[in-house]
């Protein structure tokens, strides 16, 4: 019997409780440890979402609900586990173990629709280093174009509409969304920008909304420049022209966590309440049934 396809699933993480957020951030800053002032920031973000994010929790009913969908199209076929990139199990201390498992072959999935070099890219070349040369690895790259996944965002949007009262449709946009990265990206070429454009564009025809709009959001604490408008300066922008409501879809994250706990519905929410406009944000995707079959289809697709 052929050793089955290992798939190894990887995202960003975040801290298990809130004692690990300090070590949790020192990781993201590769070792340099946070000032307090910045510590206190983050700590301050998690605190308003109740202490703690549910992404882990959100993650691994992804990464469950994908293994029994892989499994039930092709029982025995794949292997599926789970690495993060900031936070235990280390992607790469999950890849050796494949690796020493005996997995000859091993697909790469980051939970990221749009790819960048400083982002899902990242996660690759981490995966193929810790895999090694005898292994066979099949990264998987920008996945929002795949079949069924721009039409799962926009149900998602339509159904975000529906709880607008048509007679403010007129004045109603939606405002899709992704991770900002620095600036100095563009520089290289990436297409990340672009792909989050061509998504918003789309998903928007196939909900057939004609008024929408892309912004940025949750941009580092550094000082570099970072990809913008920021969407809290476009939700100013588009009140003081006249718009009443809002749908929010961020488009470029799959699940529950900081920067849609805190970052839309905190901190956006709240600047939306001071300006007076209304400020829905379309259902999160989690571990959905609609989504969890275009994972898989992408993992079927890439064997």
């Amino acid at each position: 019997m052929s050793r089955p396809v290992g798939v190894l699933v990887m995202a960003y993480g975040t801290p298990s409780t809130r004692e690990a957020i300090e070590a949790y951030y020192t990781r993201i800053r590769h070792g340099r440890a946070p000032t307090p002032e910045l510590l206190a920031d983050l700590t301050r973000r998690y605190d308003a979402i109740g202490g703690t994010s549910p992404l882990a929790a959100r993650t691994d009913d992804q990464v469950r609900a994908l293994a029994a969908n892989l499994e039930a199209r092709h029982p025995g076929r794949y292997d599926v586990r789970f690495g993060s990139k900031y936070e235990p199990p280390l992607l790469e201390s999950v890849a050796e173990a494949m690796r020493d498992d005996g997995l000859e072959t091993v697909i790469g999935l980051a939970l990221a629709p749009h790819s960048s070099s400083m982002s899902t890219e990242q996660y690759m070349s981490r995966a193929r280093g810790a895999l090694g040369a005898g292994v066979d690895f099949h990264p998987v790259g920008a996945w929002w174009d795949v079949p069924g996944f721009l039409e799962l965002i926009a149900r998602r949007v339509t159904d975000a509409l529906a709880l607008i009262a048509p007679e403010r449709r007129a004045t109603t946009e939606v405002i899709f969304s992704a991770h900002s990265l620095p600036e100095r990206i563009l520089e290289t070429g990436d297409s990340y920008p672009d792909q989050l454009r061509e998504s918003a564009e789309r998903a928007a025809a196939l909900a057939q909304v004609s008024a929408f709009d892309v912004a940025w959001q949750s941009a580092g604490r550094t000082a570099d420049p970072w990809i913008g408008p920021d969407i809290l300066a476009v939700l100013r922008a588009k009140r003081a022209a006249g718009i009443t409501d809002v749908v929010s879809c961020p488009i470029g994250f799959v699940a529950d966590h900081l920067e849609v706990l805190f970052d839309i519905d905190v901190e956006a929410a709240g600047v939306a309440r001071e300006i007076g406009l209304n400020l829905i944000r379309t259902a999160s995707l989690n571990d959905a049934t609609d989504f969890i079959d275009v994972l898989g289809d992408v993992v079927v697709a890439h064997s």
